[in-house]
């Protein structure tokens, strides 16, 4: 599995082949889609070869990634279905498809899986540093899996497995404790303005209580990390939060708040804070989004 070709050259393809070159994997093909794509090879020693669309007869690596938008992967397996000379391990690195999408590749004999990194990319370079320590969701064939398993041991990570018919439900969970984390600090950073604060004072405020409570995580688990006004079931700052919400910020912001308060108290509930005082807050929250959508 030393030789690798990586079909989509965006910032998971690109750091994947960054990463797996200093760990003296042979990058022999990188395949972009147009010629305007940033060159990466300059970051890795073993020059691959840059192609295009529609030459992968040319491939003879062990192993190929497909890392293409999730609408181009069935349209490029099956390029490579009537292409390809030799019969590689196949991954796609998608979070919300499954190693079915890659069936027609399965077909002609190739050993098929995904391979997602739960790990943030904003670019090929900086995110080659992101795999080591990061967990990697592998599943497709037994064959495959295992061989998956051994380059996220390579890359320093650690891999885990689900059933494939869970991908999309995975994939989803990973989106809400990543892009939907960014959402709700976006929607907290928005309170903080309306206080008077610029965004980017508002940010940097937010930060150390973001990552604190990330510290904590890291140790406790959710119900045992919550603090503030709803771990205590505190009826009466509830209720001043609430009135001051509704005359400063959108409908948007005050059901986040709400919605998540609710979850909130869930866990409360499992830190043992006063049942009547759960109870109560809770009505409070259904009454209040009841009004919103008036």
């Amino acid at each position: 599995m030393k030789s690798v070709s990586i079909i989509g050259v965006g910032r998971l393809g690109g750091a994947l082949a960054i990463a797996l070159a200093r760990k003296k994997y042979n990058i022999e093909n990188l395949f972009f889609k147009n010629k305007s794509k940033t060159d990466i090879s300059q970051f890795i020693n073993s020059q691959p070869v840059k192609l295009f669309e529609n030459e992968y007869s040319q491939i003879a690596s062990e192993t190929i990634f497909i890392t293409t938008r999730d609408s181009e992967i069935e349209k490029v397996a099956d390029h490579l279905a009537k292409k390809l000379r030799c019969l590689p391990f196949i991954f796609h690195t998608s979070g919300s498809l499954s190693s079915k999408n890659l069936k027609v590749l399965k077909a002609i004999g190739c050993k098929v899986g995904s391979v997602h990194p739960l790990a943030s990319i904003s670019d090929a370079v900086s995110g080659a540093e992101h795999f080591a320590g990061a967990y990697f969701c592998v599943e497709g064939d037994p064959e495959a899996v295992l061989a998956a398993e051994k380059l996220v041991r390579d890359l320093g990570g650690k891999s885990f497995s689900i059933e494939t018919k869970y991908k999309a439900l995975y994939h989803a969970s990973a989106v809400t404790a990543c892009g939907h984390l960014v959402a709700l600090i976006d929607v907290a950073i928005e309170m903080l303005t309306k206080c008077g604060l610029k965004e980017a004072h508002a940010q940097e405020i937010l930060m150390p209580l973001v990552k604190s409570t990330i510290e904590n995580l890291n140790t406790q688990k959710p119900s045992e990390a919550l603090t503030g006004t709803f771990a205590r079931a505190d009826v009466e700052t509830f209720e001043n939060h609430l009135q001051t919400m509704k005359k400063t910020v959108s409908k948007d912001v005050l059901e986040v708040y709400l919605q998540l308060g609710f979850r909130s108290l869930h866990l409360a509930g499992e830190q043992g804070a006063d049942e009547k005082n759960i109870a109560k807050m809770q009505n409070k929250i259904l009454l209040a989004k009841k009004n919103i959508k008036c």
